[in-house]
Formats: C-alpha cells, sequence, structure tokens
C-alpha cells in the first residue's frame, strides 16, 4: 500500500477551553473518496483547518504529504462552507475561479494565459463555462458552489477537502454536485464532510464518523442504529446502502 496523504495521530484540539478533537487517529489514502459525518460542533470542520494548517493541534501529530500541514498548500484544494463575501461585489464567476491560481503566483504577479485557461478548464469540468463572464450576484446557491469547486480545482491539487457543499442548494443541485464529485474521485483523492447522510453512502469509498473522538467504518462494516444515535446523540434512522465500485455494503443513515 502506497504511502498515506494524511496521517493524524492521536490528535487533540482544544479551543477556548472546549475539547473539539480528543485522540483522533486517521489515515488517507491516494484515491480515497471518504465521508466524514457528525453533529454540529462535532469538529468535522475543524479537522479540515487542521489539515490545512489554519489550527494548530494541542497534542498529537499531523502529517499531509509527508509534512506538517501548511506545507503543501499548493497541493490541496479547499472548498469551505460558507464564503463571507458582498454578493453585490461586481466580480464575475472567472474571476472568483482565477483566484484559485493565486497559490502558484508569486506577488503582486499578474494572472497568465496558463491561468486563465486552467481556470476556464476548471469551470467547464464543473459544467459552468458558459456563465464565466456571469456576476456571482447572479448565480444561484448551487452555481455558486460549483464555482468554489472550480476555484479548488484551477489550483491543480491532488486532494480536494469539502466542507459541506451541498449543505444550502436544493437536491436536484445536490445531484449534480455529487455526479460532479463521482468525476473528480477518478483524478483525485477527496475528504467531504457532509450531513448528507441518507445519499452519501453511494459515492464514497470510507465513512469517518465525527463527535469530538473518530470512528471509522470500512468497506464491509456495518453502521448500525446504536452506533448512530450514539453519534448524533438523538435516534435516526438507517438507510442501507453499497458503497460503490464493488465494495461491500455498508449501512447509512438519514434524521429522524
Amino acid at each position: 500500500m502506497s504511502e498515506p496523504l494524511i496521517v493524524c495521530e492521536q490528535l487533540c484540539v482544544n479551543l477556548g477551553g472546549a475539547k473539539i478533537l480528543q485522540g483522533l487517529s486517521l489515515s488517507v489514502y491516494e484515491g480515497d473518496f471518504l465521508a466524514v459525518l457528525g453533529p454540529n460542533g462535532g469538529g468535522k470542520t475543524t479537522l479540515l483547518k487542521v489539515i490545512l494548517g489554519l489550527v494548530k493541534p494541542t497534542t498529537g501529530t499531523v502529517r499531509v504529504f509527508g509534512k506538517e500541514p501548511g506545507y503543501a498548500s499548493r497541493r490541496i484544494g479547499y472548498v469551505p462552507q460558507r464564503l463571507d463575501f458582498d454578493r453585490t461585489f461586481p466580480i464575475s464567476a472567472m474571476e472568483v475561479v482565477l483566484m484559485g491560481r493565486l497559490s502558484r503566483k508569486r506577488l503582486l504577479q499578474r494572472y497568465g494565459h496558463e491561468d486563465r485557461r486552467k481556470a476556464l478548464e476548471a469551470l467547464e469540468t464543473t459544467g459552468l463555462a458558459e456563465l464565466a463572464q456571469r456576476r456571482i450576484g447572479a448565480l444561484s446557491g448551487g452555481e455558486l458552489q460549483r464555482v468554489l469547486i472550480a476555484r479548488a480545482l484551477a489550483g491543480e491539487p491532488e486532494l480536494l477537502l469539502l466542507d459541506e457543499p451541498t449543505a444550502s442548494v436544493d437536491p436536484d443541485m445536490k445531484t449534480t454536485i455529487y455526479d460532479l464529485l463521482d468525476q473528480l474521485k477518478k483524478s483525485h483523492t477527496i475528504v467531504l464532510v457532509t450531513h448528507d447522510t441518507g445519499t452519501i453512502g453511494r459515492h464514497v469509498s470510507r465513512i469517518a464518523c465525527l463527535n469530538c473522538t473518530l470512528d471509522m467504518h470500512e468497506p464491509g462494516s456495518t453502521l448500525g442504529r446504536s452506533a448512530l444515535d450514539k453519534l448524533y446523540g438523538y435516534p435516526v434512522d438507517v438507510v442501507e446502502h453499497r458503497a460503490p465500485q464493488g465494495h461491500a455494503t455498508h449501512q447509512n443513515h438519514r434524521h429522524a
């Protein structure tokens, strides 16, 4: 087996006196499509920020591409849970996607032909090439999410970290985003934080349940009612699903 891209060993994070992550050990390998499930406040976004080097561990170790977090940022594409900006600001979808090229530019260096080619390629991958010059304020929530995915892709990453990319979009747009991720998993390693617990099992290769501590569910394991009730702290319905590409059956869930 190849060396893992991400290795967390006995990771603990305390913020403001609260234990956010406790004793977390996790390895993510090339080609993984890992879903991270869990309740709000369970540490999912914090885990992504630790991998990115934006939050420092209290104890434990983290290696990303064999280095400390933050030293391989050019190899990672990140789609945040929410983007705080003024939707009335006069900027186009193309200009947003071009921001994904900044990690490859020197300070104050202008975008060149290659940057624009990669940005357009990313828009084509996400099905938004025809909207390249549309103002972001005129985009739907789902279109904006795909623009943010395109921005991440424009940097030519090997690893994609996505924090609830379908949280504020309608069911039809969720389907298009998951179809897109199904294509991207052929060429990228993906870690996806999500609450789409009733559908995600059809797309991912592994499931991690996170609520301060982590419980991995590999292909062929069972994610049953008792484990889900413990994870979420309230009763949930169990939904059986089959893992993709011939993996054994998992069970997943939706909110009761």
